[in-house]
């Protein structure tokens, strides 16, 4: 990889950085007399970034196609069927010179990428939504090759715990696309509320989407000492909203998958349909965090619910991934049960982790007989692993190196490395209130997401790397982003760029820079002079 000099690097500004950049000598510069042209297959991105620069700029271009146009200013959008092999589907070329910006991508999603590089080459203000008088639009001369680390390259998104309006989940998305992140985990359900619209059990909303009240400070032991807010709260999406924002996503080539929580985490579920669990009281949304008071049962009939659910679920989510969560699922209940008891031995299991296993595998099935693959959080290897799950190792490495060596494929989301809603400084006095844990921008980025532990012959099961959003403690998306920015931006750069081509000063230098730009978008970001490590 070439080396770039520092002060190029930080001229450019790019993050994620890419794989291989040449500096060249000269700008171009956009103007209204600029020509876009493009192949058929890569029209609709090439008019996504017309449509993307004419707010700010003023000028209404309208992409063409055919033979390009010579003499004059001219962006040219070609398929290059080679590149599949060497840069793969993600990948792009992108050559800019003082008279002319070529992109050569095999397939749309490189293209996308490339006008995302474009977009950060532009001045900040290209981020404007109305006309700026007074910029001069030009793009600085570099050649880049480019192609990303990592296929699944994540943010995740909790819900259930504040609902996020669909507005701010779009926004969300645009954050992403901009990073070149490409899997949007939306974590829909949980002990704290249900966020998505199931036409056959509509109680999963109308009751299951509100509790009375929350949790105000910490989750005290002594439950004379937790105080609540006693305000409602709650909301969901009905099914066209959900329609609405996977289309918005796929538009920006980001893959919306859904998480459906079970067998615990599920008390929303188990308030709307009593049925559902294991204990003979009636339970309410649940108002604190952590581990509701019960899990789903393993009956017969809860299995059918949940298959019910899930096959609304895969009418809406096009994803080949569909999660089931799989996480911190409480055994008390189960080994309460008589019901339960009776299941474990008459399906021969040796207790309840197994019991777990089998209604895992029951998802799993299902997932794949309608053409869709199961992923989990790394609970789900307890008792055994479904065939066809995809781990997703959340405590620590072990459970992406033992799914790895086993040969299922699994993406990295170590609390250690990825967890936003932990502390960004040690100095907890000046930071919002938070669930807990310590890291700091700098631990992010120099993460090597790789464990070595996992044999030679099975780091391609690693699909790559997520970043957690979890919102316990985050009402709303304003804080959403002060907890994410600027570690999203770091988290981007592990997923994407080359482990060779990572450097932290030269990171801290860019981020500087695209810091300004983030500021024009107004992402409530942290001060990045705050984010070094105290």
């Amino acid at each position: 990889m070439p080396v770039v000099p520092a002060a190029a690097a930080v001229a450019l500004a790019l993050v994620p950085w890419p794989s291989r950049v040449t500096p060249g000598a000269g700008a171009f510069t956009l103007a209204p007399s600029t020509v876009i042209v493009a192949d058929a297959a890569l029209s609709e991105v090439a008019d996504g970034f017309a449509r993307r620069v004419q707010p700010a700029t003023g000028f209404a271009y309208v992409v063409r196609s055919g033979a390009t146009p010579k003499p004059g200013s001219v962006i040219e959008f070609r398929v290059d069927a080679s590149l599949a092999t060497t840069l793969g589907a993600e990948g792009y070329r992108l050559e800019v010179t003082p008279h002319r910006v070529t992109v050569h991508a095999a397939a749309a999603a490189g293209a996308f990428y490339a006008t995302q590089t474009m977009r950060q080459l532009l001045p900040n203000a290209i981020e404007r939504g109305a006309l700026v008088k007074g910029v001069a639009w030009t793009m600085p001369a570099v050649s880049i090759e480019d192609t990303p680390r990592f296929s699944w390259r994540g943010a995740h998104l909790d819900v259930s715990r504040h609902f996020m309006p669909k507005e701010f989940v779009k926004r969300y998305i645009d954050l992403m696309a901009l990073h070149k992140l490409n899997r949007f985990h939306w974590h829909l359900t949980d002990d704290q509320g249900w966020r998505i619209e199931i036409m056959k059990y509509p109680k999963l909303t109308s009751v299951g989407a509100w509790r009375t009240g929350t949790l105000v400070g910490d989750l005290h032991t002594d439950t004379a000492k937790r105080m609540y807010d006693n305000v409602p709260h709650g909301g969901f999406y009905t099914q066209d909203d959900i329609r609405e924002v996977v289309a918005y996503a796929a538009e920006r080539f980001v893959t919306v998958v859904p998480e459906i929580e079970m067998p615990g985490h599920a008390q929303a579920a188990i308030a709307a349909y009593p049925e559902l669990g294991n204990v003979k009281r009636p339970l309410s949304v649940l108002r604190i965090w952590g581990e509701g008071e019960d899990v789903l049962n393993a009956s017969p009939a809860t299995v059918a619910f949940m298959q019910d659910v899930l096959a609304e679920v895969i009418a809406l989510f096009p994803s080949p991934w569909i999660h089931v969560g799989g996480d911190e699922v409480q055994k008390g209940p189960w080994k309460e049960s008589a019901a339960m008891q009776a299941q474990i031995k008459q399906l021969g299991l040796s207790g309840e982790h197994e019991l777990q296993s089998w209604f895992i595998r029951q998802m799993d099935g299902w997932l794949t007989q309608h053409g869709r693959r199961m992923i989990g959080w790394d609970e789900i290897l307890e008792g055994g692993l479904a065939p066809n799950a995809t781990v997703m190792s959340w405590r620590g490495d072990d459970g992406a190196i033992a799914a790895a060596n086993a040969g299922h494929d699994a993406v990295l989301t170590p609390n250690h490395h990825t967890y936003f809603d932990y502390y960004q400084s040690k100095d907890r006095a000046g930071e919002p209130h938070a669930i807990g844990g310590f890291l700091p921008l700098d631990t992010v980025y120099t993460w090597d997401p790789i464990p070595k532990a996992i044999a030679p012959d099975k780091v391609s099961r690693i699909l790559g790397v997520q970043a957690q959003v979890w919102t316990e403690y985050i009402a709303d998306g304003r804080a959403v982003e002060y907890m994410a920015f600027p570690r999203f931006a770091a988290l981007s750069e592990v997923a994407w760029t080359p482990a060779s081509g990572r450097d932290l000063a030269k990171f801290r230098a860019r981020m500087a820079v695209h810091a300004e730009r983030l500021r024009v978008l107004d992402v409530n970001m942290r001060p990045l002079e705050q984010s070094v490590v105290p």
